[in-house]
């Protein structure tokens, strides 16, 4: 349904593919509302919040280009880069995208989209038309018209930021790092948080807490959902990924993890018909995969969840283990290395993954021991158990890394991506 008024045309709740797929162009899932200028395409949720815009003029850099508004209330640019092929984008990041963020993390190629003018115009387009919606008159309107513009005026700026603080209030904090594997569901996840701080406090490491490893209670995980589900509130219908946090979820154990996915389950109603398969998204360590037992695994496929549990392992060499101050020895990592691949080749509806290092201060043999590792491994499909290179945000000239990763990219038995540090 749309309808036209003054100068630009209101869609109203159009629904978009059900599955989520690779696309070179974005597309876009679940349910939204849409208006169109002769300039700008404005998306918005099903709560009238602005989500994404998209020039449509000559002067857009790129008719695939565009903002994006996240849950943490962050304007991220979608860029397509100025490379394609097998050593584009897609090479490197598993997606045919590059998310530029307006905060420093650790991508091998940083754009500085508040340069550029054209997108700048963007920004100030958001309100403009906001203003527009505010003043118009809407007599002459459908009805479901009149209540979308109604939403969107509700939500203006102040509230948006109300409520990712809102958000932040209700996990007991920002999510300061998303699983990389988030990038299945564009990093829209759902954070329910069922543990607080890190066994490892890693000298390189940048986002993550300070804090002591604590398992949340039962109770604190319950108010959580219940507080979630209200946030969300009809939006929630869009969204098929739970990320179950912070830091380290596996160390709070199988019995506190199946509590938190089967609450979510039923109160975010991921099981409803015409949903897409829910995906789950943990992380966890070195010595909390090692802990894990069988028992762990057996409740994760039981659940109705496709998991990705992603790992920590960063390093095979020694002096590259102390130089990031990381309480774990190369015969650890090797360990839990062979249990992923284990893991992967015994669970269908589970996947592990793990994140390594680049960076120039880094040793040859960090190098070395990582392409062999990857070289040999034992693995029954090329698409399950993707390996994270993760740039050490300190790390001069970033894009020079890149030959680096190609190289061990190309070695590699395993898919092999850039990790880009993004939060919620």
């Amino acid at each position: 349904m749309f309808s036209q008024l003054n100068n630009f045309t209101v869609s109203i709740e159009k629904q978009g593919p059900r599955s989520i797929t690779k696309a070179s162009f974005p597309l876009r899932y679940g349910k939204y509302s849409e208006i169109r200028t002769s300039d700008y395409e404005f998306l918005f949720n099903l709560n009238g919040e602005i989500k994404f815009i998209r020039g449509l003029n000559p002067k857009w850099p790129h008719p695939a280009e565009q903002l994006k508004r996240t849950d943490g209330n962050d304007w991220v640019f979608y860029s397509v880069g100025d490379k394609s092929g097998e050593n584009g984008i897609i090479s490197w990041l598993g997606e045919y995208y590059l998310p530029c963020l307006p905060y420093p993390s650790n991508s091998i190629w940083e754009i500085d989209y508040f340069s550029n003018p054209n997108v700048m115009d963007a920004f100030a387009a958001w309100p403009q038309l906001y203003a527009n919606l505010y003043e118009c008159r809407r007599d002459s309107l459908h009805t479901k018209a009149k209540e979308l513009i109604e939403r969107i005026i509700v939500n203006h700026d102040g509230v948006l930021h109300e409520r990712s603080r809102r958000l932040n209030e209700i996990i007991g904090g920002r999510v300061s790092v998303l699983p990389p594997d988030t990038r299945h569901v564009d990093y829209e996840v759902i954070p329910l948080m069922i543990s607080s701080g890190c066994l490892y406090h890693c000298r390189f490491c940048c986002v993550k807490s300070t804090q002591t490893f604590k398992t949340r209670s039962s109770t604190d995980i319950i108010d959580q959902v219940r507080s979630l589900k209200a946030l969300y509130g009809r939006n929630i219908e869009n969204y098929n990924g739970l990320f179950l946090g912070n830091h380290d979820a596996v160390e709070a154990g199988e019995d506190v993890i199946a509590f938190a996915a089967s609450e979510a389950y039923s109160a975010f109603g991921f099981g409803e018909p015409g949903r897409m398969t829910p995906l789950l998204f943990l992380f966890g360590s070195v010595d909390s995969l090692l802990k894990a037992g069988n028992k762990l695994f057996d409740k994760l496929t039981q659940l109705q969840f496709y998991c990705y549990i992603n790992i920590g392992f960063e390093s095979l060499d020694a002096p590259t283990l102390a130089y990031i101050g990381k309480p774990v020895d190369e015969s650890e990592v090797r360990e839990a290395f062979k249990k992923m691949l284990e893991i992967n080749s015994t669970y269908q509806n589970i996947e592990v993954t793990g994140n390594f290092l680049l960076g120039n201060h880094l040793t040859p043999e960090h190098y070395r021991s990582l392409g062999a590792l990857l070289q040999e491994a034992t693995v029954p499909s090329r698409g399950k158990g993707a390996i994270y290179i993760s740039p050490l945000k300190d790390s001069p000239k970033k894009r020079e890394l890149l030959p680096r990763f190609l190289k061990i990219k190309k070695q590699s038995q395993l898919p092999v991506f850039i990790y880009l540090i993004q939060r919620l």
